[in-house]
């Protein structure tokens, strides 16, 4: 703590600086009004002010302390009294005055200064750092509410299926307990280029929090750049999605990104897909039997990883009144606070699932999430979750 100090008695001055000049403590301590004002107009950075409210006069002193405090605006100003001028006090903290002190006659007022100081810095630190993780936490939600607009409110339907989808940002728990919802990397979509099919992407930037949304974003606005007709080919949208993202300067820091794309022929009933790196969609085909769709050997590296890369695909045929559900990893890798090693993991979900098998789309998915969580024990999933589930009647 540094200290600039006025006072108004020589010998008091010199016992004040011998009690504030110890460890990483140091005070200016000066009984000359014009050196004291030379003093607050240099460079020379202070963590508080400290000056009498009644030298030589309360007008004198008032004048000091507003000039003072419009030098230093950042600096809080404690102010000085005697017992009997309490009550001309208030209009200095009306004005801005952030603390006082009592002088008595004894002069035993010097053995609390130091606290009386220290308290007062500590206690406007405080402030700062609440008000600025207040304007953090409202920054964060609004790009964490603005990376939410990107992901569609309603899915497009196609005859004989379903499509529901569900995203949920990963949470931290602060120190009072409540859970405090981060913006997230995760993205998914469908669209439907005609009657007969239905585009469905799902991607996970690396990590989660600002980076992670910023990479969606950028990402969103990269995809949609692209023409429907090359989503045709999900292989060849991979490679096209990762030659830009390469290229772009947002993502030349090492960014990475897994990605899904699939094209889904509804009169067939048939699937191409291709993967970055991505988790392999669940096929379920009867409450009990529910499998990976496809083989890890046809999922590529994340996106980001090689600009030169190409994609393997691959096609699936969805049997008649099955589910596939497509997510992110956010929800295989909950876990309780600490205990890393105990996820969720695949069984989870194929327990979730085979207990809603029958329900609505709507329902299984509120059912995984909900299990999910309740796996973590309170602690919240530490990572973004994105969910896709494809229903055919």
């Amino acid at each position: 703590m540094r200290a600039l100090i006025l006072w108004d008695d020589a010998e008091q001055a010199e016992l004040i600086a011998l009690y504030l000049d110890v460890d990483e403590d140091s005070a200016v301590v000066t009984c000359d009004a014009d050196e004291f004002t030379r003093v607050a107009e240099s460079d020379d950075t202070f963590d508080v002010v400290l000056l009498p409210t009644a030298w030589p006069d309360h007008d004198t002193a008032f004048a000091r302390f507003q000039s003072v405090h419009e030098l230093l605006p950042e600096c809080p100003v404690v102010g000085a009294c005697a017992t009997g001028d309490v009550f001309r006090l208030a209009t200095f903290i009306t004005s801005g005055m952030r603390s006082y002190l009592l002088k008595d006659a004894g002069g035993d007022f010097v053995f609390l200064l130091s606290s009386t100081l220290r308290s007062t810095v500590d206690a406007v630190r405080a402030e700062r750092e609440r008000a600025a993780a207040a304007k953090m936490r409202s920054e964060i939600e609004s790009v964490r509410r603005f990376q939410e607009s990107v992901i569609p409110k309603t899915l497009p339907t196609s005859r004989g299926f379903t499509l529901e989808g569900r995203y949920e940002p990963s949470q931290i728990r602060t120190q009072g307990g409540r859970p405090v919802a981060l913006a997230g990397g995760d993205y998914y979509d469908a669209i439907c280029i005609d009657d007969r099919t239905l585009i469905l992407l799902t991607g996970d930037a690396a990590g989660h929090g600002m980076r992670a949304c910023m990479s969606i974003m950028a990402m969103y606005t990269l995809i949609h750049m692209l023409a429907e007709k090359s989503m045709r080919r999900p292989h060849k949208f991979l490679e096209e999605v990762n030659q830009r993202f390469c290229e772009h300067a947002v993502f030349q820091d090492g960014t990475m990104f897994t990605f899904f794309a699939g094209v889904l022929r509804t009169d067939r009933r048939e699937l191409t897909w291709a993967s970055a790196g991505h988790p392999l969609p669940l096929l379920q085909r009867s409450p009990n039997e529910v499998e990976p769709l496809g083989e890890l050997n046809v999922t590529g590296p994340p996106l980001g990883f090689d600009e030169r890369y190409r994609y393997d695909v691959a096609t699936s045929t969805l049997p008649a009144e099955s589910r596939l559900l497509i997510f992110t990893d956010g929800l295989t890798e909950a876990h309780p606070e600490g205990d890393v090693s105990r996820q969720f993991g695949e069984a989870g979900v194929r327990k979730t699932l085979a207990r809603t098998w029958g329900t609505t789309p709507a329902a299984t998915l509120d059912a995984l999430l909900a299990d999910s969580h309740a796996w973590t024990e309170g602690s919240g999933r530490h990572d973004d979750t994105s969910l896709l589930l494809l229903d055919h009647d």
